[in-house]
């Protein structure tokens, strides 16, 4: 081996629906990209940062994706270094890793393997990869018998320690390469990300991660750099309208006899694009320059000053594929935040279910609507006499 490539990746999140919607079809394609990128590029080690899954107990569907992407990667000729995240079980993620190990994939999901590292060797010599598994700072510090550590900082300065005292014991010159999942400061968050605050605090400084060469970083769903060698690689899929601008990517990392040689971005296919447009409902549907946006996913936001009655069926049947809808009246106009007994308080029924409609959609029911109010609450009104 001439020397070592990677390909940084994380924050799969296999099974993770979009407004409701599936998106396995959309991460098998994307995650099938990744094989053919190895191939490309003759990549070594494929890191996998952690949130394999989106949830701790995965459906049986997501479970076949993850277990098809992570064979492809494998048949591409890449060994496969992954840890759990804090979506991920990690003694569910970890079952069977030293059968695994055999075969190229190496799980890092425990505390007692953080200074175990999987070894490659290229002509410069050793290689060292240690994953980090996401740290709950309560149970973590326990753990690792740091009971005085405090919050995500703390828990993670005592596995770069573990790291490090490991490093020295090794040949001169082994390069080190660390995968952590964690909110380091400087990072830029999204709003698809589950928070990780413990006590109000989970950003850790990036200095913790000095003395890799390369730290391989997920939870955040943006790809980012936020030093040479201390990267985010984002999702590979957009989980969030907060990431429609973003373009996903992995990272191509490239080591040589000195550590980090260079680092490439390598952009994803995309497939189905992410698009938000605000208008009135009846511009927005007939507007020729919105065509383009039927095959998007949508989040519209209208400003018709009155509520449109079944907007998203009619939205639907141009943009098939909106997803989000909200409503933002031009006039400003919002519902006032008003306890129930001063909304109630000297109002009969009638006008209490008057203001109820004014607030809903912004406009006070007319002759006919009001008519059918007032048929419904006297028709209740004999009821109750009954």
């Amino acid at each position: 081996m001439g020397h070592v490539r990677l390909l940084h990746t994380s924050d799969w999140h296999v099974g993770r629906t979009f407004h409701g919607l599936d998106l396995l079809a959309e991460q098998d394609a994307v995650l099938a990209h990744l094989a053919d990128v190895v191939a490309a590029e003759g990549v070594d080690v494929v890191l996998v940062s952690g949130d394999i899954y989106d949830r701790a107990v995965p459906s049986a569907e997501a479970v076949q994706v993850a277990n098809r992407a992570l064979s492809r990667l494998r048949h591409a000729g890449a060994h496969i270094v992954l840890t759990s995240g804090n979506h991920d079980s990690a003694p569910r993620l970890g079952a069977f890793g030293e059968f695994a190990a055999a075969g190229g994939l190496h799980l890092r999901t425990t505390i007692d393997r953080i200074a175990d590292p999987v070894l490659l060797d290229d002509e410069h010599g050793p290689v060292a990869l240690y994953g980090i598994p996401y740290l709950e700072p309560e149970p973590a510090r326990h753990a690792l018998g740091v009971t005085g550590a405090r919050g995500h900082t703390g828990v993670l300065t005592e596995a770069m320690r573990r790291i490090r005292a490991d490093l020295a014991d090794r040949a001169p010159g082994t390069r080190s390469v660390v995968l952590a999942h964690a909110f380091v400061t400087g990072g830029a968050p999204t709003e698809s990300e589950r928070s990780i605050a413990i006590g109000g605090v989970e950003q850790v400084p990036g200095a913790v991660f000095d003395g890799a060469d390369y730290v391989a970083l997920g939870h955040l769903h943006g790809p980012q750099t936020l030093a040479e060698h201390l990267r985010y690689s984002g999702s590979p899929v957009a989980y969030s309208f907060s990431e429609a601008q973003q373009r996903k990517s992995v990272w191509i990392v490239d080591l040589d006899a000195s550590g980090l040689a260079g680092v490439r971005r390598h952009e994803l296919p995309v497939p189905r694009r992410l698009a938000k447009i605000t208008g009135r409902l009846a511009d927005l549907l007939a507007d020729p320059a919105h065509d383009e946006l039927a095959e998007c996913y949508l989040s519209v936001t209208l400003t018709d000053p009155v509520r449109p009655v079944d907007a998203m069926r009619l939205l639907r049947e141009r943009f098939p594929h909106a997803v989000h809808l909200e409503w933002q009246p031009e006039n400003g106009k919002t519902s006032a935040a008003l306890r129930y007994a001063a909304a109630v308080r000297g109002r009969s029924d009638e006008e209490i279910a008057h203001g109820f409609l004014d607030d809903c959609r912004g406009a006070p029911p007319n002759e006919r609507e009001a008519a059918l109010l007032r048929t419904a609450l006297e028709k209740a009104d004999r009821e109750d006499a009954a």
